[in-house]
């Protein structure tokens, strides 16, 4: 069976084994090849894993506390509605590596200048959590590669998540929640819908 299909929701960890930051980032970076919206990569990560921060993050939390209590960390993933502002440190930086010549840098550049004034941070916000749920998905299996589990969670107050994590709500919308860790238990398997039920031929 592929790697890809023996990914489960997990919700027990072992408590003892946490994940360093070098090992994290690499997870992070891995994850962080998803494609996104005009490669603006709005998703940002905010990774709880003290007792102190977990402890602010329970209140939000509708549920999943044993998640919170046993993971090592709790990635809470965020979109940026100000994405835009580093497009041309993304496009350097695309230049620098010889992957973008200048020109095309600079009209790029252009367009998205003309093209943010007339955008609205709800517009703005829907791109983003599809760049999110990219960069989720991606990040399950790259966890999985390195013998860690997750659980992704919806079910938290969206409205507070930011204030009790200390950052800019107006700037910063939620997205998930991913627990993460090595899991204590298996999951329990789940069936899916045949490709017929959600598929049509056109």
């Amino acid at each position: 069976m592929s790697e890809l299909l023996k990914r489960r929701s997990i919700r027990k960890y072992d408590p003892s084994v946490k994940i360093s930051k070098s090992e994290m980032k690499e997870i992070l970076e891995k994850a962080t090849r998803a494609p996104s919206s005009m490669n603006m990569q709005s998703w940002r990560f905010f990774v709880v894993e003290s007792l102190e921060a977990k402890e602010k993050l329970r209140p939000v939390l509708y549920g999943n506390q044993l998640q919170l209590d046993t993971s090592a960390a709790m990635i809470c993933i965020f979109t940026d509605l100000k994405k835009f502002e580093l497009a041309e440190k993304i496009f350097d930086i695309a230049v620098q590596k010889d992957l973008m010549p200048e020109e095309v840098k600079e009209r790029q550049l252009r367009s998205i200048s003309n093209m943010v004034d007339n955008l609205t941070d709800i517009s703005i916000e829907k791109t983003g959590w599809l760049d999110a749920g990219l960069v989720s998905m991606q990040l399950m299996h790259i966890a999985k590669e390195y013998g860690y589990d997750t659980c992704a969670i919806g079910g938290f107050k969206h409205e507070e998540i930011a204030d009790v994590l200390g950052i800019d709500k107006k700037r910063y919308k939620p997205v998930m929640i991913l627990s993460i860790g090595k899991k204590a238990e298996d999951g329990y398997p789940s069936i899916r819908l045949d490709v017929e039920d959600v598929t049509s031929w056109l």
